[in-house]
């Protein structure tokens, strides 16, 4: 067995991944630094990706189902890494976590590095889902609430979210490098703090303040300045490498959040707050090792790029866990052209009655999905082409990849054009034509799985790691409500009519095909303001069009002057196989932040945002 650190001091984990496109130099060059670092961790593995790498295992289990850039990654960072003793915990493991396991192993050895590598299994969970299938268990989409029995596609693969309590034994037992797959984004930064303090699975206030702490740093650069709607007061000289966040964790579960000094980027409440509004789904943030209740949860700035979080209570985990079933979709391709000038509305009615018809009846019947779509909008009075000219989309979805052909297709849409709008021409973007797969995904949850713990150092055992045998059950619906003793708005003094993020900062995410997105202000003053406006009545009004009858929970974070909204299922089918631009569920904040509100002239005053 490893020997446990004496928790004299904090534990300091940094996150050096948010995805596969962040900067993959960022783990080597950490850890060549003078950043005294205990714990690197990362995120691999956003889903995005992941159904689409499901699939391809699924057809060909040799197909490489983890991550390739956290090998890139890793590469330039390990020999440092081995020399000062750094751990590292990752789920790049995404699909096919044995498989990088090999892979990392076979690196260790050609280098002649003396480290412990250890993977975690048990996130596989096709057999548990075919089998609850045939006991007739009521599997619901976690977002729509469709029984899995009616979803018209057949599963191929189904993988669930694990907590922290297997990386955290590996760490205890001496290993290097833990390597996961489905890990819940968050567990790993609970785990290097599980390991470090040697908490129990009972510890659920220190477990759930550690759990947040993950959460705000599991994003890398999102709460240092990257994604932030207060971008205008970054400084634009220093912004093309923003730091990478550390959590610094005490041994009763106090978090400071922070990033080397001298690095772009900020880390203030603001960024905070932000960056604890996404992807959340309520009050509860429920993990596979703990519930953290967050309602009271609180950021105070101690000093320069450090900001404490508090108020951060723990109960009990649920007892069950997200699994996301994966099931081929069919193919998907889409056209653009570019409209200009007056009449966009017309036109696009023009062009649409034109591509419909010249595709036909029988073939428009074989489309899963055939939209199109006009973004952007003309200004009165433009200065020239740009500003004048909105993009046309055309997208198309269907089960046999024939039907996508070009003469299915594209052909009858681009026949149209000499009879079409005024400015049409022949040369569309084409280059996305070309059918491409995509898979369907289906949320639901499961029992917790047993884990299993694999070591490459042969004197030590695998470790089997049951489900937690204390749980809570959570209803289905969290809690929602309208304003707290809500203010007359006119009591806030004059107004003026104005956007609502020129005093208000937002965030939005997806998980599954819900959205939620949250709105805080700046001043402890404004807070009256900015919950009486925001009823649910008012956030559906500024929704305007994009609201089409989905339920919606509210509820605030009054410690964070916060108005919290869940929009259920509103991203289509998700993620993989939504046809609008916002697949992550990122646009909705920064729509409701351009809808104009009476503002009140004092708030005003103090500058925009």
């Amino acid at each position: 067995m490893g020997s446990l650190p004496t928790p004299k001091r904090a534990v300091r984990i940094m996150n050096i991944s948010g995805s596969p496109v962040d900067r993959r130099e960022a783990l080597s060059v950490a850890a060549a630094s003078n950043e005294p670092i205990d714990v690197f961790v990362g995120d691999w593995m956003p889903e995005l990706n992941m159904p689409a790498k499901a699939y391809a295992v699924s057809q060909d289990p040799k197909a490489v189902g983890y991550e390739i850039s956290f090998i890139e990654a890793l590469g330039p960072a390990i020999q440092t890494l081995a020399a000062k003793k750094q751990k590292l915990v990752a789920n790049a493991g995404t699909v096919a976590t044995k498989q990088l396991y090999d892979r990392v192993l076979a690196m260790i050895k050609e280098k002649g590095l003396n480290m412990t590598i250890a993977w975690i299994e048990g996130d596989l969970v096709m057999e548990q889902v075919t089998a609850a299938r045939e006991r007739g268990d009521d599997l619901k989409h976690i977002c729509s609430g469709l029984p899995l029995k009616d979803w018209a596609y057949e599963p191929v693969f189904a993988q669930c979210y694990l907590g922290s309590a297997a990386a955290t034994k590996a760490l205890v037992a001496g290993a290097d490098i833990v390597l996961c797959g489905r890990i819940a984004d968050a567990s790993p930064i609970v785990a290097a703090a599980a390991w470090w303090h040697g908490w129990q699975p009972q510890d659920y206030n220190q477990l759930a303040q550690s759990l947040i702490a993950g959460h705000l740093i599991e994003c890398s650069t999102y709460v240092t300045g990257g994604n932030f709607t207060g971008l205008k007061s970054l400084d634009f000289d220093h912004i093309n490498a923003l730091g990478y966040p550390i959590a610094e964790i005490g041994s009763e579960g106090e978090v400071v959040i922070t990033k080397t000094p001298g690095t772009d980027g900020i880390v203030t409440t603001e960024t905070c707050k932000e960056q604890l509004l996404y992807e959340i789904q309520g009050m509860y943030y429920l993990n596979s090792d703990v519930t953290a209740v967050i309602d009271k949860v609180k950021f105070t700035q101690l000093s320069k790029e450090r900001v404490e979080l508090s108020g951060v209570t723990g109960k009990p985990p649920p007892g069950t866990t997200k699994v996301g079933i994966t099931a081929f979709g069919g193919y998907t391709a889409e056209l653009h052209w570019s409209l200009i000038g007056l009449d966009i509305a017309e036109k696009v009615k023009m062009a649409e009655i034109q591509m419909r018809h010249r595709t036909g009846k029988e073939q428009m019947k074989k489309f899963i999905e055939w939209t199109l779509t006009s973004y952007g909008s003309v200004p009165t009075n433009p200065r020239n082409y740009n500003s004048a000219t909105v993009d046309l989309r055309l997208v198309a979805q269907a089960r046999d990849k024939a039907d996508l052909s070009w003469d299915r297709f594209a052909k009858p849409a681009l026949e149209i054009v000499m009879q079409s709008w005024p400015a049409a021409t022949t040369t569309p973007d084409k280059r996305q034509a070309e059918p491409q797969l995509f898979q369907e995904y289906f949320p639901t949850i499961i029992h917790q799985p047993t884990q299993y713990v694999h070591f490459s150092n042969p004197s030590l055992d695998t470790i089997e790691v049951p489900p937690p045998t204390k749980t809570i059950e959570h209803p289905y619906q969290q809690p929602s409500y309208p304003p707290t003793n809500p203010m007359d708005l006119s009591s806030f003094g004059p107004t003026t009519p104005a956007p609502l993020g020129y005093v208000v900062l937002g965030r939005a995410g997806d998980k599954g095909s819900n959205c939620n997105t949250g709105f805080f202000v700046r001043k402890e003053d404004e807070w009256d303001w900015l919950r009486s406006l925001l009823s649910m009545e008012t956030f559906i009004e500024l929704m305007a069009e994009e609201y089409r009858g989905q339920k919606i929970d509210r509820m605030e974070f009054p410690s964070i002057w916060a108005v919290h909204f869940l929009v259920h299922d509103h991203l289509d089918r998700g993620v993989t196989a939504n046809a609008t631009y916002d697949v992550l569920g990122k646009f909705l904040s920064e729509f409701i932040r351009t809808r104009t509100v009476d503002i009140p002239n004092k708030f005003l005053q103090r500058g925009r945002i």
